[in-house]
């Protein structure tokens, strides 16, 4: 048994940052389902909001023990010196300091105080280390840092990705890493046989369920579709800047304004019941280190359409459960086009994905491999 102490900047019901907070959490019940103490670190974040919770205050989530402390900051900072003062502090009682997410001042003023410390971390990016990172014109300060000071706050890190795209981002921008990949453990529909007659209906029914931002490429399908012959239906859910959804409302040409429906935010249980109900989910993304959403959908049965840049894309590819496009309207299209004429390829993914998934998904399966990863660590520094 060991003590694990888990660093991130927001935690459940936090669920306006998207999928790491879904991960995260999973991750922090399924070790406190084991016979190690977890412990969370975190900071009252909700977006441009903040959970009304008294700073050093202990709750109890879902099993889990989290220390909650105000942050200085509303943005995506997170400057809480409370947080940080408290891990200087008591950091000597943890075997394992697991650091989740990088461009944050909780993670890396975490990553600080363990190096003065002597206190190897185990960090998970969650994405945050990419080549799409780097690659940003509007970002040259996080270049700048990763150089000056952020290549030896990692030095001799341990990485925990998500799959094998992640860790070959991280290998291109930090020198010679140690990198351990296991999927992260997401919560996956509880039956076994997804309803199929919604693979037969008249209209093709597509949907994305995400957050709207610009690293997602949803205007490559919106221009898509406009090219569109066939009857469709698309279903956005989710939340996004009022600026960027009306900035995408824009390309979409008004003969197929009747087709598209912007749905809004759905959380919890709900989600599944929703992603059955179609043909098609599709993530046409710039970068996806991991990409819960795909697993949620083949949990259920629905077949996905994703770019390359998206970390599941080889295992979907694989395994034969979707198609991988490139982020080029034309291609979009025609795959779209093929898809509709021939609807037995989505009939065949709807039996053959959910047991595929609860598998290789499986919650009993990964948390062993995240507990032998852990004692690996504790071997080598002690």
């Amino acid at each position: 048994m060991f003590k694990i102490l888990q660093v991130t900047a927001s935690y459940k019901p936090a669920f306006i940052y998207g999928g790491p907070t879904i991960s995260v959490s999973r991750l922090c019940e399924a070790l406190e389902k084991t016979a190690n103490k977890v412990t969370v670190l975190t900071t009252t974040a909700n977006g441009d909001k903040d959970f009304d919770i008294e700073e050093g205050d202990l709750k109890i989530i879902d099993g889990v023990s989290l220390v909650y402390f105000h942050r200085k900051t509303k943005d995506h900072s997170h400057w809480s010196p409370g947080l940080l003062k408290y891990l200087n502090k008591h950091i000597s009682q943890y075997d394992i300091v697991h650091i989740q997410a990088w461009w944050n001042l909780v993670s890396m003023g975490a990553a600080f105080i363990c190096k003065i410390k002597n206190k190897r971390i185990v960090l998970s990016p969650r994405g945050t280390l990419s080549s799409y990172t780097f690659g940003s014109k509007r970002n040259p300060f996080k270049r700048i840092f990763h150089i000056t000071i952020g290549n030896w706050l990692l030095k001799n890190a341990y990485f925990l990705v998500s799959s094998e795209k992640e860790g070959e981002d991280i290998k291109s921008i930090i020198k010679n890493p140690y990198i351990k990949v296991i999927p992260n453990l997401i919560q996956l529909a509880d039956w076994e046989s997804p309803l199929i007659d919604n693979k037969i209906s008249a209209e093709l029914k597509l949907v994305f369920f995400s957050r709207i931002e610009k690293k997602k490429g949803l205007e490559f399908m919106l221009k898509a579709l406009n090219k569109a012959d066939f009857n469709f239906v698309f279903d956005i859910y989710g939340s996004g800047e009022v600026d960027y959804i009306a900035e995408l409302k824009s390309v979409i040409s008004p003969s197929i304004q009747c087709k598209i429906n912007w749905k809004g935010s759905v959380f919890g249980d709900d989600k599944f019941r929703l992603l059955q109900a179609y043909d098609l989910m599709v993530l046409p993304s710039y970068d996806e280190n991991f990409a819960n959403v795909v697993i949620e959908s083949l949990s259920v049965g629905t077949a996905v359409l994703i770019t390359r840049k998206v970390g599941l894309s080889d295992y979907v590819e694989k395994q034969g459960l979707g198609w991988i496009c490139e982020q080029s309207t034309d291609k979009i299209i025609a795959i779209l086009k093929t898809i509709n004429e021939d609807r037995k390829e989505l009939i065949r993914i709807s039996q053959v994905a959910p047991a595929l998934i609860q598998t290789d998904f499986s919650e009993q399966n990964l948390i062993k491999q995240y507990i032998t990863f852990y004692n690996s660590v504790l071997k080598s520094t002690s």
